[in-house]
């Protein structure tokens, strides 16, 4: 059981990097016409979509993605909780 659970909380922090990426390439001009930048779109945008729907703008700036990285990581807490008791 503690292998799975530590496979699940290391793809949850590379899943965290790459959000994190995914966030920084919007300040780039065309950064994410790139190979790379379409990748990291289509493994962030579908765990992105549904903070945006509940969580407002904040005048131009989208804070979903903070939000959405605050849960993530959260569960991966939840991971490593769920280890100790096990």
């Amino acid at each position: 059981m503690d292998t799975i659970i530590n496979i699940l909380a290391s793809a949850m922090n590379l899943y965290s990097w790459a959000l994190i990426i995914y966030i920084l390439m919007s300040w780039f001009p065309d950064a994410r016409e790139t190979t790379v930048g379409r990748f990291l779109t289509k493994i962030s945008e579908p765990y992105l979509e549904p903070f945006r729907r509940f969580v407002p703008p904040i005048g131009m700036f989208d804070i979903s993605p903070i939000v959405a990285l605050i849960v993530l990581r959260l569960a991966e807490s939840g991971l490593y909780q769920l280890k100790i008791w096990l």
